[in-house]
């Protein structure tokens, strides 16, 4: 027995026993799946070759061919999972569908409202062969409402929820945020769901539907805007790093290409403590500078003066003196130097994987860690169908014979 399968037999996870069956895809779908498998559950991905996930799609890292093994993002959200390639639209693969959530405790899907129950493979549909299921649907607006049927992707949510009116520069229009916030805020709340919903069947015995809306998930992240809304009538606007209580607060250039340190100072005691780590420069003891209040009248010239101090030092060497006087500070990284920071690299951001299409390459680990169960990589991503034989034959019963049948006439494909 290697150490690995040692370490697995001794730690399974504490979601060990459970199973999930999996039909999410690209990012908001792939996520609660990826931490339940990290969690110690079976979680078995549904696939098709008639409608690859695209997140199996982009640009090979290896040659010039496209290859669905080769997304390092797909290896990211994926890993710990099964795979078996269903073609959903024949009926004979939506009964063996049927089968396996009949042996499942939760389903997941996030594909447009409507779309499971049109398959058959609705709530209610999996309520007949397995009553206490868990289902959990993750949709952009929701499984009901004036906008269940909008067509979105992640920037429409950012846009929706209003999270990218306050994302651009002071007096310009929005940029927004041009980062999947909202799949991620939605996968996470479906976790949370999902578990909860375990809780409750395992003190009642009752399954129950879960409706995940990524736009409503994304709105609750942004309270402070909601309350100056609401208590004065005031909506927040692109504001680029300005803030309304703190200066000098921003990212300042440092010494090198592209290199930066984050500065915040938000009360007197540390406005002098910053002054004292420049060596109380001329500048600093200007009338402009010698209240939070004149400072932030003056933050324009205020950031231009410290630019010029930060601008003829090292980034890291910035932050160790700032941070040995107090003063919030710190670099900021690429993602190169994130992945061989020393602190995340004694915390365990990363875990190294061996992939069979690319080889060695990091995964991230889930960002908590429980002290008497914690989680962990399983194994790397499946290949697209690898488990077709394992779960088919082993968790239904199939024969050899049955299943060759099935993959020359595609119904698993």
């Amino acid at each position: 027995m290697t150490t690995t399968e040692n370490d697995m037999r001794t730690n399974p996870g504490v979601l060990s026993g459970y199973r999930v069956l999996d039909f999410g895809w690209v990012l908001a779908g792939a996520l609660p799946g990826m931490v339940l498998a990290d969690m110690g559950a079976e979680v078995i991905k549904v696939e098709t070759r008639q409608r690859l996930d695209y997140m199996r799609m982009g640009r090979p890292i290896v040659g010039d061919q496209p290859d669905p093994e080769q997304n390092p993002m797909f290896h990211n959200v994926n890993r710990g999972k099964l795979s078996v390639t269903l073609n959903i639209a024949e009926p004979e693969a939506v009964e063996l569908a049927k089968g396996l959530a009949s042996r499942c405790d939760v389903v997941i899907e996030n594909f447009s409202p409507g779309v499971m129950d049109r398959l058959g493979l609705g709530y209610e549909a999996l309520r007949g062969v397995k009553p206490d299921i868990i289902m959990a649907s993750i949709s952009s607006t929701g499984q009901e409402g004036p906008l269940r049927d909008l067509r979105a992707y992640a920037p429409s949510i950012g846009s929706l929820s209003g999270l990218d009116s306050t994302m651009g520069y002071e007096g310009g229009g929005p940029l927004g945020l041009k980062h999947a916030f909202g799949d991620i805020c939605g996968a996470l709340h479906a976790v949370f769901a999902i578990s909860s919903a375990l809780f409750h069947r395992n003190r009642t015995g009752q399954g129950q539907y879960i409706d995940v809306s990524m736009l409503r998930a994304t709105v609750v992240t942004q309270g402070v805007g909601l309350m100056e809304q609401a208590l004065t009538g005031r909506s927040l606007q692109p504001r680029g790093n300005h803030d309304p209580t703190m200066a000098p607060y921003g990212n300042y250039p440092c010494a090198g290409e592209d290199k930066w340190v984050s500065i915040a100072v938000k009360s007197e005691e540390e406005w002098e403590s910053l002054v004292r780590a420049m060596a109380s420069p001329a500048w600093a003891a200007d009338d402009r500078f010698t209240s939070q209040f004149r400072r932030q009248r003056h933050r324009r010239e205020l950031d231009a003066l410290l630019s010029r101090w930060t601008a003829q030092k090292d980034a890291e060497a910035v932050t160790e003196l700032l941070q040995s006087h107090g003063v919030a500070a710190a670099p900021v990284l690429g993602a190169e130097e994130r992945l061989f920071h020393p602190h995340f690299m004694e915390r365990g951001l990363y875990s190294d994987t061996e992939h069979p299409a690319l080889g060695a390459e990091p995964v991230f680990n889930l960002m908590w860690n429980l002290s008497k169960s914690p989680s962990r990589v399983r194994r790397h991503a499946p290949l697209l169908g690898e488990h077709n034989r394992e779960v088919l034959c082993g968790h239904l019963g199939l024969s050899e014979e049955r299943l060759a049948e099935l993959e020359e006439r595609r119904v698993v494909y």
